[in-house]
């Protein structure tokens, strides 16, 4: 039974990837860089772990309070996880060689970001059981996925800005931003009412991070639409003998 709900924790965040990497339609990212930043993508929940454990007074179990909920969904969860899965795409495949267009920070945030997801999802359900499984399958998940997306986004245009730093603290800040979002309203005990928004605003982070995906997609200097025709004068036609 425990194999079992590994192999349900897990599957997702695979799947996942998968999506992920084959609507990078013209140029895939090879799979060893992938599988490299999916296992540490693993280790980046150990910070956040440490840091949520530190603020533990915040924790909504322990406390009601709205500013405190408030604190711990933005600055303690959000920040603390969006933030290690940030310093890892920087300091990794951001300097990889084979990270040669926007749709490649996509690709890379979610696939690490799918590495803390599995981690921390096996941990869940291996507590909560198959019910938890699906449940997470279909929620966190897929939100930690669409956080990398937006994540992403930013973090491809900085490669390829002058301005590089202000898109890279962008993309941590909406991700951030995302995220606390949907703990907030989730972790409201006082008005449960509110727990339902956490689905919409789920809802609309994933379609915001379809629209991410197809206009990077669209932007791909791989893209054959966007290559320039080539002359007939140029060096680059076929000659006839």
């Amino acid at each position: 039974m425990i194999f079992i709900l590994i192999a349900l924790a897990i599957a997702p965040a695979i799947g996942i990837i998968l999506l992920v990497y084959f609507k990078d339609k013209f140029e895939h990212e090879p799979f060893s860089l992938l599988l490299k930043c999916f296992l540490l993508g693993i280790l980046t929940i150990i910070p956040a772990i440490i840091i949520e454990l530190l603020a533990g007074k915040l924790d909504p179990s322990q406390t009601n309070n709205p500013g405190s909920i408030f604190i711990y969904a933005f600055f303690i969860v959000g920040l603390s996880e969006e933030g290690s899965k940030f310093f890892l795409l920087r300091i990794y495949p951001y300097r990889s060689k084979h990270f040669n267009e926007p749709f490649d920070g996509i690709v890379y945030s979610v696939v690490i970001s799918m590495g803390f997801a599995a981690a921390e999802n096996i941990f869940y359900v291996l507590d909560g059981g198959m019910s938890v499984a699906l449940l997470r399958m279909f929620t966190a998940v897929p939100g930690h996925a669409a956080f990398g997306v937006l994540m992403g986004f930013y973090v491809g245009m900085a490669k390829f800005k002058k301005n590089h730093f202000g898109y890279l603290l962008f993309g941590l800040f909406v991700a951030m931003a995302a995220h606390g979002f949907y703990d907030w309203f989730l972790f409201q005990q006082d008005l449960p009412g509110l727990q339902i928004l956490s689905f919409v605003c789920l809802s609309l982070i994933v379609i915001f991070s379809f629209r991410a995906m197809k206009i990077q997609k669209k932007n791909s200097p791989f893209n054959p639409l966007n290559q320039p025709p080539i002359s007939p004068l140029s060096g680059g036609g076929q000659h006839e003998n």
